[in-house]
């Protein structure tokens, strides 16, 4: 993996950059990293988000469909117009996926259900929570 670098100062035109520090990466990782919290398999999630937003666009073409069909046939403006409007007043239906979590939430989370489950000390929990939250609350606002 290419080492990652910051840009740190331009000098006589160029970009100088500067190496992170182990710490850094960590502090930026727990801030900026994001983690599926919402209960499904993170992997499951590649394929149920577009399958759901391509199943609210069906209904809402279904539905059109079906309002414009009931007029198949007749001349009549008054029944057409009235077809239209059912197609156009209906509120479609629409996907909205839950947001991740940040990696410093989920790590913190996941340390205080292990002292709640009894496999982990107090003691020794608090500590990692206090290391979690010293990395993670310098990058957040």
């Amino acid at each position: 993996m290419p080492p990652r670098y910051r840009p740190a100062d331009v000098i006589d035109g160029e970009v100088a950059v500067v190496r992170k520090s182990p710490q850094e990466k960590k502090r930026l990782s727990y801030a900026k990293d994001r983690r599926n919290t919402y209960g499904e398999n993170d992997k499951s999630s590649r394929r149920n988000i577009p399958l759901s937003k391509r199943l609210a666009h069906r209904a809402d073409r279904h539905h059109a469909d079906q309002a414009l069909r009931a007029v198949l046939g007749r001349a009549d403006e008054a029944s057409a117009d009235h077809a239209e409007q059912v197609a156009r007043d209906r509120r479609p239906a629409w996907f909205r996926k839950h947001p991740d979590a940040p990696l410093g939430e989920v790590v913190a989370d996941r340390l205080r259900e292990r002292v709640q489950a009894g496999m982990d000390q107090q003691e020794r929990a608090e500590a990692r929570l206090a290391r979690v939250r010293r990395h993670y609350r310098r990058t957040t606002p």
